[in-house]
């Protein structure tokens, strides 16, 4: 199958891009699972998860699950990885998800004005993480948060064994999970990495196929050429040049899936240019994104108009009052904003992966519309393009995506626009920081109900689209082609393929 590098090692606390998470879902099967309509299901390793107070939660895991290696996947192996994942000296981008337990802050180091940690942190354990026994372990969150849950099916949470502690670098090459597949070969950079069958696993997920290939491209229109030749068996991203004739070509072996998938332009809220929210409100005014959709995409995109997708309960049509087309309007707020259009904008985007064209579409508009020109900054992997973006290396708007983690209109906001989110701890790479926002989200955590929570999380979300530190641009579908080898090829609104479900036909 077709992956880009991973920008991490394969360890779960550190990884939350969709390549590295694409390969650790065969890998390991957390606390909770989800439904084919994103429901929360109980096929995981939990039994249960009951709280009076949606504050004090206890997990009960089920009896006989254990990692590849033959150790028991018990109470220990999640809180000891929690507790891991959330320790700032160790520097995984996961980390904000567990600023919700109690005793998150004394594992952050204190830093200094330059924002650099000046000594060590308080502790390496949260105190709201209990091991009762080995099937039990307890949860004090720092105030009520009644989708708890719901979240923990995600990547960050997923359970480690003691031979990750023992090596940790090591392990992140080739990681021993609990899930339907298991590491045959280590991850080889550039290259990839070979899964196999997992006889022993004990969820309901097994594995049909002996092996599963993850082949490292470069280029997106290089591996969907080699599923055209017959050298490679899935490819899940089409290349634009390729979205109007691919399903003629491979007829049933074409398909396409509901997806979470959403694409926005982040803007680099540290650069001076694009401080003045004004700038940033008629960048996005001056975007035709249903042009874009039809011209590029072939109208296999939904133009965004609002910051959470139409998978979760709680998106609304039109949210976003600057999403649509209004040059006068952009132009006039350009110039109270005393925007400098005699420089270019640079417009960033990762190589390889087919974002040139409509990334370029949007500089044509710029220079149309604005009169401002625009220089494409589209030469580094996404390896290379993610970490600048977490030194704020980024000069002008980039390019990012977002495909849910948990299906709560809370994962579109939180993780990705909170303070506590910011790189290495978290995603928000524009590094937006609004109390408004923040108490916004936190109420809606807090509320008692699902109909309460989101409105909060909706008035948090109007918010971030008068701020626009990022700009929407589409909501997606998951097209996928596969060779005649194989079938059963699923995605899941979370962009990604069901790798224990695909089943080799022709070997």
């Amino acid at each position: 199958m077709y992956i880009g590098e991973p920008e991490n090692p394969l360890v779960p606390g550190n990884t939350a891009e969709s390549e590295g998470h694409q390969i650790l879902s065969g890998l390991f099967t957390g606390l909770v699972t989800y439904g084919p309509k994103t429901e929360l299901t109980w096929d995981g390793v939990a039994e249960s998860m009951e709280s009076s107070d949606s504050i004090n939660w206890t997990v009960k895991l089920k009896d006989g699950w254990t990692f590849q290696d033959g150790t028991p996947v018990d109470a220990e192996s999640f809180v000891d990885a929690w507790n891991y994942t959330a320790y700032s000296p160790n520097g995984y981008t996961n980390s904000g998800f567990f600023s919700n337990i109690v005793g998150y802050g004394d594992l952050q180091a204190p830093l200094g004005a330059d924002g650099k940690p000046t000594g060590d942190p308080a502790a390496k354990e949260m105190s709201g993480l209990k091991v009762v026994d080995p099937q039990t372990f307890t949860v004090e969150l720092t105030g009520p948060f009644a989708q708890f849950p719901i979240t923990t099916g995600y990547t960050a949470f997923f359970p480690l064994p003691k031979a990750f502690f023992a090596d940790p670098v090591a392990y992140g090459k080739k990681p021993i999970g609990n899930g339907p597949l298991q590491a045959e070969t280590e991850m080889v950079p550039g290259q990839g990495i070979t899964l196999a069958r997992y006889d022993d696993y004990k969820g309901t997920n097994k594995a049909h196929a002996d092996t599963v290939e993850m082949r490292v491209y470069t280029d997106v229109n290089t591996a969907y050429l080699d599923v055209q030749n017959g050298s490679l068996d899935i490819v899940d991203t089409i290349p634009p040049d390729a979205i109007t004739t691919a399903p003629d070509e491979f007829g049933d072996r074409y398909q396409e899936f509901p997806s979470s998938s959403f694409t926005y332009m982040g803007i680099p809220l540290y650069q001076p240019r694009f401080q003045d929210k004004r700038v940033r409100q008629a960048l996005s005014e001056a975007i035709d994104r249903e042009a874009i959709t039809k011209a590029i995409f072939n109208g296999t995109r939904e133009p965004a108009t609002d910051a959470i997708a139409p998978v979760v309960d709680g998106y609304r049509e039109d949210a976003c009052k600057y999403c649509t087309l209004d040059v006068e309007d952009a132009n006039k707020k350009l110039d109270e904003a005393g925007f400098d259009r005699s420089q270019p904008i640079e417009l960033w985007f990762n190589a390889g992966a087919g974002h040139d064209a409509w990334v370029e579409a949007v500089g044509n508009q710029f220079k149309k519309n604005l009169g401002v020109d625009f220089v494409l900054k589209g030469d580094l992997q996404f390896d290379q393009y993610l970490p600048l973006s977490e030194e704020k290396g980024f000069t002008g708007p980039f390019r990012l995506g977002w495909s849910m983690d948990y299906p709560s209109p809370q994962n579109y906001l939180e993780p990705l626009h909170s303070t506590k989110a910011f790189p290495p701890a978290g995603s928000n790479r524009a590094f937006y920081s609004s109390p408004e926002f923040e108490d916004l989200v936190k109420q809606g955590n807090e509320a008692s109900s699902n109909e309460d929570a989101i409105k909060a999380y909706q008035q948090a979300d109007d918010v971030l689209l008068e701020d626009m530190p990022i700009i929407p641009m589409f909501f997606g579908l998951t097209q996928t082609v596969n060779s005649e080898r194989i079938t059963h090829v699923n995605v899941d609104a979370f962009t990604t393929v069901d790798l224990a479900a695909v089943e080799v036909v022709n070997p």
